[in-house]
């Protein structure tokens, strides 16, 4: 028998919530000023549709692997971010099981989900209106390719576990023998800071030697009220010859859990700022609302410097090296070589600790007004000289190499 815990809600993803001010009501992306359905997409997928429609980008229809595999070269996702879940949280929950796990594929702004027999769902970020979802079949023979915007995954991919925006979920659950939930925690939170011992359940887990308790690789029964789990190694119960990739690295789960909070956080904050000052950007603010953004900046700030990122294992972690290499693609340096994607890996992720989604359509996305707080914050936070109490854990050393990469490798940061 096991005993788990349910983890407190996190201000940040409450629909309706006290700031002291008052009550801030839930988001609603359908009315003014945001529109969701209304807008025209500008995320990445989008975009390419016309290519693969028309076949200026031919996608391999060989067998439901290489059509996969043709999709992800052509979005220029690495088939080595593949992480591997059992556990029934998807439309295509009567597919996904212990014996035909769904797989994840992502790159900063696409998420890809691939079920076996099913259907391809896509995820892709805007920069204004957050995750764009689409679910559509893989052709077989000569059918026509078409892609389908899917309202259904707003149901839980705007709800509750995203503060009611469109975002990102990555849940942890106890599954039964077939899959299902036995029961879910770390409810409606996302991101970095939550213990590797609370994460990944309903999910295979490889690379993870170091990892001496986490929920990954199981399953559960109850009886009698008790909870017994039971192992679910990797490629026991299927053949991982069926996907592009052999592994659900723990680097890729830490990297991926990342970046679902950092999307969560910053689309958040887009909405709350359009929301306020009005689709023309051009509005005033109360002093509550300037409260309530004042405080989700420096929320986004903290998590963009990873103030509070959940420790490694003693040893820290190694990570597949195909995955360590694919994702070093698209580094972004300064003059004397450092980056923000720079692996540390053994006291914490990332040897200069200054989120590389700062690059990313939903930082992207941010009113510029708001993006400027965000930088004087950065700015304030990384100064040597003002010394701000929560921001210590940076040493001195590490503030100035990253204020160096981000005048190096952001246009718009103030020099």
């Amino acid at each position: 028998m096991v005993e788990f815990r349910v983890a407190g809600w996190l201000w940040l993803w409450l629909g309706v919530r006290s700031l002291g001010a008052g009550e801030l009501s839930t988001i609603d992306p359908e009315g003014p000023p945001h529109r969701y359905q209304a807008h025209s997409p500008q995320d990445v997928f989008t975009r390419r549709q016309a290519d693969f429609l028309s076949g200026r980008e031919p996608l391999d229809r060989t067998n439901e692997r290489a059509f996969l595999t043709s999709l992800l070269k052509a979005l220029e996702v690495a088939p080595s971010s593949q992480l591997l879940v059992f556990s029934t949280t998807s439309l295509q929950l009567s597919l996904i099981s212990p014996s035909n796990p769904r797989a994840l594929y992502f790159n900063e702004d696409v998420y890809l989900g691939y079920v076996p027999g099913g259907r391809i769902e896509i995820v892709a970020i805007d920069p204004e209106m957050g995750g764009i979802f689409y679910i559509f079949d893989i052709p077989r023979g000569d059918r026509p390719l078409s892609f389908e915007r899917s309202d259904r995954c707003m149901n839980c991919h705007a709800r509750d576990d995203t503060g009611f925006i469109p975002g990102l979920v990555a849940k942890s659950v106890v599954p039964g023998p077939g899959g299902g939930s036995l029961t879910a925690y770390r409810v409606g939170r996302t991101g970095h800071e939550i213990p590797l011992a609370d994460r990944f359940g309903g999910w295979h887990v490889t690379g993870a030697d170091g990892f001496t308790k986490h929920w990954g690789n199981l399953t559960g029964s109850l009886a009698s009220g008790k909870l017994t789990t039971v192992p679910n190694l990797p490629g026991q119960r299927f053949d991982l010859r069926k996907y592009p990739a052999e592994t659900s690295d723990a680097l890729v789960h830490l990297l991926h859990e990342h970046q679902v909070g950092f999307v969560n956080r910053a689309v958040e904050l887009t909405y709350r700022a359009r929301e306020f000052f009005g689709l023309g950007g051009s509005g005033s603010l109360t002093p509550e609302q300037s409260t309530v953004l004042n405080e989700l900046v420096r929320g986004l700030v903290k998590y963009l410097l990873f103030a509070d990122e959940a420790a490694l294992p003693k040893g820290g972690i190694s990570g597949d090296p195909v995955a360590r290499a694919d994702f070093l693609h698209n580094r972004r340096a300064s003059a004397s070589g450092r980056s923000l994607k720079d692996l540390e890996l053994t006291n914490h992720l990332f040897r200069y600790r200054c989120s590389y989604m700062i690059y990313s359509a939903a930082f992207v996305g941010i009113p510029k007004s708001v993006k400027q707080q965000i930088y004087q914050e950065l700015q304030r936070a990384l100064s040597v000289a003002a010394d701000v109490p929560e921001y210590r854990y940076l040493p001195a050393a590490e503030k100035l190499a990253v204020l160096e990469i981000l005048r190096a490798t952001l246009p718009e940061f103030p020099r």
